[in-house]
């Protein structure tokens, strides 16, 4: 057993250190370059003695997406460039002081909130402090900039030449090795049903089910950066072809964990309502068996699920019909499970109940699993910045005027934390827990 769980836990940080699809050290050898050719350029144009500042831009520039790399490099250009200005400004006043040094660092951060820098909001009362250091001299400042264009122009240039990133294939891959983790949870559930049933399976296999959310946020990120590396991308048409499978499948397959999560919950309420001695005839051999039927056909469609979002043009239609085989044979063996766990609901309304939770759940998981293989409706074209943008601000201001709000009730009134009423009350907010059962609590 513990060498089992050892081997288990070696296969997974072996797959998370080399996901497929991702090419080992292409970013490092990217970077390098970037960085060694910057050097080179700016120490053959001369702009200081030691151009260190060059390299250290490009470091900084070089990003997973082509689209990622140019805002990283207007936006290091221009925190280093309003910096240069505010520190040769004041140099032409006084020289470093603690009263000059205090104005430099406020005027830049003002001037760099409103630049909107984000991250690199520090980078301009850095470059100002350096400048007004040694003496705030036109040839220092200058050599300064120079240096910061130099490094964020190579390391554009390099992201551009050299294999200029489409991450298509990697979310493709994400989504393949999602469906492989599902699948491999369906059978290992399965095979503990057949070998027999107690509480401590229940709890543990619930919390296997929440852990395969963080395989479907993997798989989001890898999505997002492909539908941003199709920005500012020449190659962009394939990630126009390719996002709606994926974006369908991934929905599909982040409804269908849900769906296995509300599964082991239902087994969990069951085991947990008989009593302590009687835990293993929760289910009987032959129910126990059926079911797990029914979760072999539903790991064989949901791992079908892949070759239809596949990025890589294929025959989907084909795909679509092996899903749709294993699909009917979940069916098959739902509706036999059914027949076993039929009971009269005045002899038994607990088991009445928690079997008709179950069954729904089976239901609810052969939905998912055929919307994740529907055909796209539209071609997907990425989002253009402003709107974007002016979203991400729509956002923080009304989360500012909601918490303003919030503060000015009364803490008696309807907007204080502990009533209903309140944005941040307990019963006000959706728990992905809450999605397991009714009261939202995860053991009776």
């Amino acid at each position: 057993m513990i060498f089992s769980e050892l081997v288990a836990g070696a296969r997974r940080r072996y797959r998370m250190l080399f996901r497929r699809g991702r090419t080992p050290g292409l970013r490092t050898a990217k970077t390098t370059l970037a960085a060694v050719l910057s050097f080179v350029l700016a120490e053959w144009i001369g702009t200081s003695d030691q151009p260190v500042l060059a390299p250290l831009t490009a470091l900084l520039v070089v990003q997973l997406t082509m689209y990622e790399t140019v805002a990283q490099g207007f936006e290091r250009v221009a925190s280093v460039l309003a910096g240069v200005l505010v520190a040769v400004g004041v140099a032409r006043v006084a020289g470093l002081t603690w009263w000059s040094l205090g104005g430099v660092v406020a005027v830049s951060l003002v001037l760099g909130r409103l630049l909107r820098l984000g991250p690199h909001l520090l980078e301009v009362p850095i470059s100002a402090m350096l400048v007004l250091a040694v003496g705030g001299g036109e040839d220092v400042a200058a050599g300064r900039v120079y240096e910061t264009l130099i490094g964020a122009g190579v390391g554009v240039a390099v992201n551009a030449v050299i294999a200029a990133p489409l991450y298509v294939q990697p979310a493709g891959d994400a989504l393949g090795e999602l469906t492989d983790r599902m699948a491999e949870f369906l059978h290992g559930l399965a095979a503990e049903l057949r070998a027999g049933w107690s509480r401590a399976a229940a709890d543990r296999w619930l919390n296997a089910a929440r852990a395969l959310g963080a395989e479907v946020a993997r798989a989001d990120q890898h999505l997002a950066r492909a539908e941003q590396s199709a920005r500012l991308n020449p190659r962009g048409a394939r990630a126009r072809e390719a996002q709606p499978r994926l974006r369908i499948g991934l929905t599909g397959l982040e409804h269908c964990q849900v769906g296995l999560r509300n599964l082991c919950r239902a087994l969990l309420d069951r085991v947990y309502f008989v009593p302590g001695e009687q835990e293993s005839a929760a289910y009987g051999a032959e129910a126990r068996a059926a079911l797990a039927d029914v979760l072999e056909a539903a790991a064989s469609a949901i791992h079908d699920v892949a070759s239809v979002t596949s990025p890589i043009p294929g025959p989907a239609d084909a795909a679509r019909a092996e899903v749709g085989a294993g699909l009917t044979e979940l069916q098959r063996h739902r509706d036999r499970l059914s027949e076993l766990l039929m009971v009269d609901p005045h002899d038994d309304q607990g088991a009445w109940q928690q079997h008709g939770a179950l069954l729904a759940a089976v239901d609810r998981l052969r939905v998912e699993v055929e919307a994740a293989v529907r055909r796209p409706e539209e071609e997907w074209r990425p989002p253009r910045i402003s709107d974007r943008q002016r979203q991400a601000v729509r956002r923080v201001i009304d989360a500012q005027t909601e918490r303003r709000r919030t503060r000015r009730r009364s803490p008696d009134g309807p907007g204080s934390r502990d009533s209903p009423d309140s944005p941040d009350s307990p019963d006000s907010r959706d728990s992905p827990d809450s999605l397991d059962s009714p009261d939202g609590r995860d053991s009776p």
